[in-house]
């Protein structure tokens, strides 16, 4: 029996999150957080790859590997969905917003090789075998909690290069520290919701 789907998004984006708990994602979580726009247009950029890529993931799994009984190539069938997105959403950006197309810089591309993005489309459609509603919100979830992740720690680290701290913790060491104490936090969430 499935859990309540409200249930379900509080775990994707609290307890469960793709960055902190699960530890996915961590390249673009560190590497495009020093501003705050910038991680929050790397957060939007992943919810809609990690939306839109689970909708297609979900159709292609269920539909053509499934009847066609060759479903153990489901993880190269997600990357080429996912790569297909991360390419338009490039274009897109680049045509619209250039400032942030060459903000993201070299993470926008690694979206395809995001592991957060495939492991949220396997959880979702292969191990857990969720409906399409369910993958859906769960996959939309799953993006807020990165967004919400990298968002935080942008905010973090803003403070951190105006503080007043040790040279050894100066720079990355004190980004480490900082993750690390956010997913003490967001682990204190775990359990709330059975």
């Amino acid at each position: 029996m499935t859990a309540p789907l409200l249930s379900v998004m509080f775990t994707a984006v609290i307890s469960q999150n793709i960055v902190l708990s699960q530890y996915q994602g961590i390249c673009p979580f560190l590497g495009v957080s020093k501003k705050p726009s910038n991680a929050a247009g790397m957060g939007f950029a992943v919810i809609f790859v990690m939306a839109i890529s689970s909708v297609f993931c979900y159709l292609i799994y269920h539909f053509v590997l499934l009847p066609l009984n060759v479903e153990y190539l489901y993880t190269m069938a997600f990357i080429l969905v996912i790569a297909a997105l991360v390419q338009l959403l490039e274009m897109i950006l680049k045509r619209f917003s250039p400032t942030l197309y060459s903000a993201l810089g070299v993470y926008l591309p690694l979206i395809t090789t995001n592991c957060a993005i495939l492991g949220t489309a396997n959880s979702a459609i292969v191990y857990q075998s969720y409906n399409f509603v369910y993958t859906f919100c769960v996959s939309v979830a799953t993006g807020i909690g990165f967004l919400l992740a990298i968002c935080l720690l942008a905010g973090v680290r803003l403070k951190t290069d105006r503080a007043d701290i040790p040279a050894c913790f100066k720079g990355f060491p004190i980004t480490l520290v900082a993750a690390a104490i956010m997913a003490l936090a967001f682990a204190g969430f775990s359990g709330i919701l059975a």
